[in-house]
């Protein structure tokens, strides 16, 4: 390990939590409505969950096959780190706990009501029993802990209500434990009657009448729990050799992280010391592993509480819908033939996905299509994409999907969707053994007078037309003949499993990527003081690059890095970063877009792609980036970086001390998502987007935002 890259980088646990806590001051920020921030405490608590279950989960596993590994950007064995996340995430939970009450409290005046069950009215108590006998008693499956009755497997963040019970009439008995589980098909909240959105979550309604669950039972000490479960767990450690179907090995998998181990236990009220020890014993955690919690440990329903609000006090309690724009930049006729004249970038969620969608339609029916190619890692539910594909397979097209089955979380998801794609003609495959496919890229090959030609489109985020809508993200759009022909050589080397092969444009992880960024940032740091270094992405952590960008620079190159979450480089360090600077932008939007930009003016070079600087990314999937060709696309990115790294609305800037500090408005209020929303909506009226002093965009937003 090089000690002397402690100096100036920082775990990647801790930073992540500093992420999340990003997350959670969104929740606190009064300019932001009410119910979406109520709606960022759900998005922390998913986040955490999600946190406790690879990270933390993956920790644990390193604690007991490689107890004196050392992380090499903090130092720290796999029991330092956990420690030191457990000391940091309990103060998270306070800050969250009285986020939560606050926001429960200036809900109420909206008639927008969570409830215990002694706040109810009186005909609402009698509705919520009635209720409970006629719809939740018959369904539930109420067990004993006893010397008999061993004690049961709990899923994995699922609710259960446990108490003490006591035969009545048996006082000598020794006290024994009842669990009830909340059936994975019943609503995380009871609504009451009445125009108000007035509800109960449904494991208080089971705690109140426990006695009628337990009718032979004294019961005390009611409370209710959820354990989190270690989900790290991928197809390479299961000693399932890999079969001629994938997808058989992906279901085992899915089925064994239902019982991997616990990893957190939160509890709704204190436990006694000597249920603690009993926790303690059978999910063989330490009391540090316990969290209480007064926020709902299941928070999906807040994502459906606007359904039930009328337009009126929509207005007042959400942001304002905004719906993705069509691109200037695409007219309603043909857009394959508009590719073939102009490359096309689109900004998502700022601008809709439909362009893209519509081409991979046309080519579906296009007689002159050969071939669709594509890689897929994240899809919707519901995905017009794979409708598409399905239609051009039945067409007679050559269609040929990579799919990633280990998307984790979206496995069983990428499972369905690869069966109906398969149903329909199309040629699935699944990648590689030991790396997944993390890529963006779809190919479209036709024949003109008899020539092969190509369509290509790289992005940096995922083909899901759901999230589309929510993150911020990238899609290029090609006819460039060389561009082309790299993502044929690179479909044919996934479909060989050649993971070596050779491209003149494209950078391709694992082979490539990361070499062709060093280099880059090696011509910045031979340019000393006069080199320029803009970076977007979601997280860092590689060591090698982040060695680097130090030297760029201790050579005085001027590094600007946008990282919206995990960042291990610590900025401003006498000595090894002083010409660094990093920001973070939290907002409506998730960051998503990876954009890479070495040197200024006319030798400026930019590219756009699937991969983070994370060493996952870099050495372990196979990641594709591009690079922008077309001055005027490169002109609109440069538009993107500038707005962004003169956000101070929704930025903050990394300390060398690894904290965020907000920066201080001195002028006109930046928000840059805000700005690329007024942008698109208003992109009908004026031309696209150059070279702008940041002042200048100001006054049109504040324009914008005068006129409505």
């Amino acid at each position: 390990m090089d000690k002397e890259i402690l100096n100036y980088t920082q775990n990647r646990e801790l930073s992540w939590l500093k992420f999340n806590q990003r997350v959670l001051e969104e929740a606190q920020d009064t300019t932001v409505p009410i119910l979406e921030r109520m709606k960022f405490v759900a998005i922390f608590t998913s986040n955490l969950d999600e946190f406790f279950m690879i990270r933390v989960g993956s920790l644990f596993d390193m604690a007991h096959t490689d107890a004196n590994n050392r992380d090499s950007r903090s130092g720290m064995t796999p029991k330092e780190q956990l420690d030191k996340i457990f000391e940091a995430v309990a103060p998270l939970y306070k800050e969250r706990d009285k986020t939560y009450a606050e926001l429960k409290k200036q809900l109420q005046p909206y008639g927008i009501c969570g409830l215990n069950f002694k706040d109810l009215e009186q005909n609402e108590k009698k509705y919520v029993k009635k209720y409970f006998k006629d719809q939740i008693l018959p369904v539930l499956s109420p067990q004993i802990v006893d010397a008999i009755h061993p004690f049961p497997h709990l899923l994995n963040k699922e609710v259960y209500v446990t108490a003490s019970l006591r035969f009545k009439e048996k006082s000598n008995v020794k006290n024994m434990m009842g669990i009830v589980s909340i059936p994975p098909f019943m609503s995380e909240i009871l609504q009451l009657p009445g125009h108000d959105v007035r509800y109960i979550r449904m494991e208080k309604v089971i705690m109140e009448f426990l006695g009628l669950v337990f009718s032979r039972y004294e019961v005390s000490d009611a409370n209710y729990i959820c354990v989190t479960r270690n989900a790290d767990i991928a197809p390479d450690d299961e000693a399932l050799e890999i079969s001629d179907d994938f997808r058989y090995l992906m279901k085992e998998t899915l089925h064994k992280r239902r019982r991997m181990a616990v990893v957190r236990l939160e509890v709704a009220e204190k436990l006694k010391p000597d249920m603690e020890a009993y926790f303690c014993e059978k999910f063989n955690i330490e009391p540090t592993q316990i969290f209480r919690t007064k926020v709902p440990m299941k928070m999906n329903f807040v994502f459906g509480i606007n359904g039930k609000l009328p337009e009126s006090m929509k207005r007042s309690l959400e942001y304002r819908p905004f719906t993705p724009q069509n691109s200037p930049h695409v007219q309603d006729s043909n857009v394959m033939r508009q590719v073939k004249r102009k490359d096309i970038l689109l900004f998502y969620p700022y601008e809709s996905m439909d362009p893209f969608l519509k081409m991979i339609k046309e080519a579906s029916v296009d007689p002159n299509v050969v071939t669709i190619k594509i890689t897929i890692y994240r899809l919707a539910k519901k995905a017009r994409l794979v409708e598409y594909l399905c239609a051009a397979a039945e067409n007679g097209k050559d269609v040929t999907v990579l799919i990633e089955l280990r998307a984790r979380f979206d496995e069983q998801n990428n499972i369905d969707w690869s069966e109906r794609m398969e149903e329909a003609g199309c040629r699935v495959i699944y990648g590689f053994e030991d790396y997944k496919v993390h890529s963006k890229i779809c190919l479209i090959t036709y024949r003109n007078r008899n020539e092969i030609q190509y369509i290509t489109q790289i992005g940096t985020g995922n083909y899901n037309e759901k999230t589309a809508a929510m993150y911020t993200d990238l899609s290029l759009m090609t006819a460039n003949p060389a561009i082309g022909k790299d993502a044929a050589e690179f479909f044919k080397n996934m479909s060989i499993s050649n993971l070596n092969g050779s491209y003149d444009h494209i950078i391709v992880s694992p082979t490539s990527l990361k070499q062709k960024v060093l280099y880059l940032i090696d011509e910045e740091i031979r340019k000393g003081e006069k080199g320029r270094i803009i970076m977007k992405m979601n997280s860092l952590t590689d060591v090698d690059f982040i060695s680097k960008i130090s030297e760029a620079s201790k050579a005085g190159v001027r590094v600007d890095l946008i990282v919206r979450g995990i960042c291990c480089i610590l900025p401003g360090v006498q000595g090894y970063t002083e010409n660094v600077r990093v920001m973070s932008i939290v907002g409506r939007y998730l960051e998503h877009a990876r954009i890479f930009s070495f040197g200024a003016g006319a030798s400026q070079k930019v590219y756009i792609g699937s991969a983070d600087m994370m060493t996952r990314n870099t050495e372990k999937r196979v990641e594709v980036a591009c690079p922008i060709l077309d001055e005027n696309i490169k002109r609109q990115i440069n538009h993107y970086l500038k707005v962004m790294l003169n956000d101070n609305v929704k930025a903050r800037v990394l300390q060398s001390d690894g904290t965020f500090v907000k920066k201080k408005v001195t002028g006109n209020s930046i928000d840059s998502q805000r700005i690329f929303m007024q942008e698109a909506v208003h992109a009908k009226r004026e031309a696209p987007p150059k070279e702008k002093p940041i002042s200048e965009l100001i006054k049109k937003v504040l324009l914008f935002t005068k006129n409505g």
